[in-house]
């Protein structure tokens, strides 16, 4: 009798439907916003919004980021290994030709490029795995010290789609919703994600030269100076001024300052520098001491971490000198 009651309710209620984020508190005033500023219907937004699920393991992942749980001997050993090297010796040789152009297009060593798509996916071998919409849904609505932030990306996200004809609900990336070899948040990807390879699309999950493209011009809107250096080893030559040291990530300290922190570098290697990031990063074998420039200063405007900026900066460096050894 209760299992003949049981089917009678499904059949007369009809299938279960997971509601996703459709009947979230906070929806109807996103959706409200789509539809006036973008012209979306309040059917396609609710589909897509039904449909998203949220990921406990996404609100669990941002509230730890390697960046301020590692100190940068143990960051180092995660990016700068021999098979990162090896993978981007590999993909340099592979892609030289886009390489190349994007240089002369961008004004961006090769290097530079395939070390953060190194960084970033390992060459493209790890995009992430999670679903955009379901990242960028979890992180909308329930996730509320960045929430504000989340939902801006999410309505990137949903114009991006419908600017390059992607299903919304079928494109991965990672636990925060960046995508493709290069890692683009949607709102990068509508600013410089380019059309490198002259399909009229700009795909930087599948297509490798988009993805260089879209790094490399991401790196010269940032204000990448060609040719110049990204960090200067440093010193400690009297006592040094602790609390003077990792200021934020912004050039601001005066060269001529740098005698009253008890540091300096190499002679000459600050010539024409008027101002410095002082660095002062822990390792096993003890404290390094570096001098950020403007060009490690553009690094962080992919990722603002100085741990992550040194991490480029060095795998770019090991992979180049492997790239030109006999």
């Amino acid at each position: 009798m209760f299992r003949f009651v049981l089917l009678l309710l499904v059949l007369v209620a009809g299938p279960v439907v997971a509601a996703g984020y459709g009947d979230h508190a906070a929806y109807p005033a996103f959706e409200a916003r789509m539809v006036e500023r973008h012209g979306f219907t309040a059917a396609e937004l609710r589909g897509w919004l039904a449909a998203a699920e949220r990921k406990d393991s996404i609100l669990e992942a941002i509230s730890r980021p390697a960046e301020k749980r590692l100190s940068w001997g143990e960051y180092r050993k995660v990016f700068i290994t021999p098979a990162r090297i090896d993978g981007g010796i590999a993909f340099w040789r592979a892609n030289a030709a886009d390489l190349e152009r994007a240089a002369a297009t961008f004004g961006v060593a090769p290097e530079v490029v395939v070390a953060i798509i190194g960084v970033e996916t390992r060459y493209g071998g790890n995009m992430g795995s999670y679903r955009v919409i379901d990242a960028l849904a979890t992180l909308a609505f329930d996730y509320p010290p960045r929430g504000e932030f989340f939902a801006g990306e999410l309505e990137q996200f949903l114009v991006m789609a419908r600017e390059q004809g992607f299903d919304p609900l079928s494109l991965l990336g990672s636990y925060a919703g960046a995508m493709g070899m290069g890692q683009f948040i949607p709102s990068s990807f509508r600013a410089y994600a380019v059309d490198f390879d002259g399909d009229r699309r700009a795909d930087i999950w599948n297509s490798r030269a988009d993805a260089i493209g879209s790094v490399a011009n991401y790196f010269s809107r940032h204000g990448w100076r060609h040719g110049e250096p990204v960090v200067v080893a440093a010193r400690v030559t009297g006592r040094i001024a602790n609390e003077r040291m990792n200021p934020g990530l912004e050039p601001n300290v005066a060269t001529s300052e740098l005698a009253t922190l008890g540091v300096t570098a190499a002679d000459g290697a600050l010539d024409g520098v008027e101002r410095v990031l002082p660095l002062m990063l822990e390792t096993e074998a003890g404290t390094e001491y570096w001098l950020g420039l403007h060009n490690f200063y553009v690094i962080t405007r992919y990722n603002r971490s100085t741990l992550y900026a040194m991490a480029v900066h060095q795998l770019s460096q090991a992979i180049r000198a492997g790239y030109e050894r006999p």
